[in-house]
């Protein structure tokens, strides 16, 4: 059986790679921090449809750097895959952007899920098709005036990936990005109608992605046959900004 860990697994993204999953036949880990009767529902509705597979929910604190080492203990079972879906941002001056708000960003989005690859990546190896795949952002790329923080972190994803990918690579182990554009998540729902009608109509497909096109480029990166492919930033946009 096929096992995935999910962190951020109670947030848009993760929610759809994990039903994405789940029908292909892969048994998730899947973590979650404040969303608690959002997962739970996952999880019931998961196991009502795969009652042959395992769905285990766990709760923890990413920002907390102690985070990694309670997460790996926690996985009991081999591991063929990490996913990365946890983060959020934060809006406004890079200057007004406290050292304790930083911190917390960069605890959640690099060092707990950098900490958490070294200490699972004994057990991605064993898999004949161990698998890294971070959400990132095109703003990793791009950048982002007043989401400077959020863009700083995605990018060193991006260049994590870039390094880690080759001193991994004989191994079997990949190590990947899926940067989207603007999507339809709950993160976005902040903005007015009018502000996200404004950015819909500079995206060249005319609109945000919603969270199933982001989950089937990370479902195409699993299979053993996308063993060829690492290192890579792949951009979801729409034809946007890159």
């Amino acid at each position: 059986m096929k096992w995935a860990l999910i962190c951020g697994a109670s947030g848009d993204i993760g929610q759809q790679i994990a039903v994405d999953l789940a029908a292909e036949g892969w048994s998730l880990y899947l973590h979650y921090h404040r969303a608690t009767a959002k997962i739970m529902t996952l999880v019931e509705k998961l196991t009502q449809a795969h009652p042959k597979q395992d769905f285990i929910m766990f709760k923890q604190d990413m920002t907390d750097l102690g985070s990694a080492e309670q997460i790996a203990s926690q996985i009991f079972t081999s591991l063929d895959a990490v996913i990365f879906a946890q983060g959020t941002t934060e809006y406004g001056l890079f200057r007004d952007l406290s050292p304790t708000k930083f911190d917390q960003m960069l605890a959640m989005q690099l060092q707990t899920p950098l900490r958490l690859i070294a200490l699972l990546e004994d057990k991605l190896v064993q898999s004949e098709a161990g698998r890294i795949v971070f959400i990132g952002s095109v703003y990793g790329g791009n950048g982002s005036a007043l989401e400077v923080g959020y863009s700083t972190l995605k990018g060193a994803l991006s260049a994590f990936c870039s390094a880690y990918s080759k001193e991994v690579a004989s191994t079997g182990l990949t190590v990947n990005v899926i940067a989207p554009g603007a999507v339809k998540t709950q993160m976005n729902m902040t903005f007015s109608a009018e502000e996200k009608a404004e950015v819909a109509e500079t995206i060249p497909k005319g609109r945000f992605a919603v969270p199933k096109e982001i989950s089937y480029f990370v479902k195409s990166l699993l299979p053993k046959e996308a063993g060829y492919l690492t290192g890579q930033t792949l951009y979801v946009t729409g034809g946007w900004l890159r």
